[in-house]
């Protein structure tokens, strides 16, 4: 696909699922089979958040996933870490001197488990934050038939349009409704919440939705809960950092 066509497409995609479907496929026409896309809104000095915030996309085999994602390696990862201090693209061939230069051992341990689950030559870009809690990224992992000079040929050939295009894909992630498994409002607990944005009290949101006091209260406590929250006020401003608010389907 041509990089107007890609262009057209991605401003328009419905949903984040085919979104990512034509994403990945235009990255593949690159040489880059294997993505893996985060992003957080809730980064602080100490911390990125609780992972099950993330915004996660990827095409990874689910082995990799779990070794990598869901046993925290990732935070050890030398690109991920290049990528929380960095704006820009940069090259795996630098690997090898971060590991030297940092002297530590989780990071070589991180870049020999990807060496071994094949996860061995490509591409790191870390785009701009757009505000001061949110970070994202995403690793592009070459065929495994590609080495690494190769890679760095096709960046020196095609990385402007490969950057917009993930520039793009990302400012487009960022705008469409996401829900994390373990973030999942219910339409009651949804529409509660919308109401609540719109300044309603409890008892108004009662007669709008023809429910008692009770039931409202019920719904807004178990969207706190989904959403890992103390307050009301939270959870609206959560369920809209997620575009969760506000959609005809979520």
């Amino acid at each position: 696909m041509k990089l107007r066509d890609y262009l057209a497409y991605v401003v328009s995609a419905p949903s984040l699922e085919e979104l990512w479907a034509i994403h990945c496929k235009q990255m593949e026409e690159y040489g880059f089979e294997k993505l893996f896309y985060g992003c957080t809104r809730y980064r602080t000095p100490t911390s990125l958040g609780d992972p099950d915030d993330f915004v996660i996309l990827t095409n990874h085999d689910p082995e990799y996933i779990n070794g990598f994602l869901h046993s925290g390696r990732y935070y050890h990862a030398p690109m991920f870490r290049w990528a929380l201090d960095n704006e820009g693209a940069a090259s795996w061939r630098m690997i090898p001197e971060m590991i030297n230069a940092s002297g530590l051992p989780e990071l070589k341990r991180v870049h020999e488990y990807n060496q071994k689950m094949g996860i061995k030559v490509g591409y790191t870009i870390s785009f701009q934050a757009m505000a001061l809690r949110s970070k994202g990224g995403v690793s592009l992992c070459a065929r495994k038939d590609l080495t690494q000079d190769d890679v760095d040929a096709i960046w020196a050939e095609h990385g402007d349009e490969i950057h917009l295009m993930n520039q793009v894909a990302h400012l487009k992630v960022m705008t469409l409704p996401y829900s994390p498994p373990k973030r999942h409002l219910t339409k009651r607990q949804r529409e509660a919440l919308q109401w609540v944005g719109d300044g309603k009290t409890t008892q108004d949101i009662a007669l709008l939705m023809g429910l008692t006091a009770a039931t409202v209260e019920k719904h807004l406590r178990l969207a706190r809960e989904t959403l890992s929250v103390e307050t009301t006020a939270q959870a609206v401003m959560k369920a809209a950092l997620l575009n969760q608010m506000y959609v005809v389907d979520a």
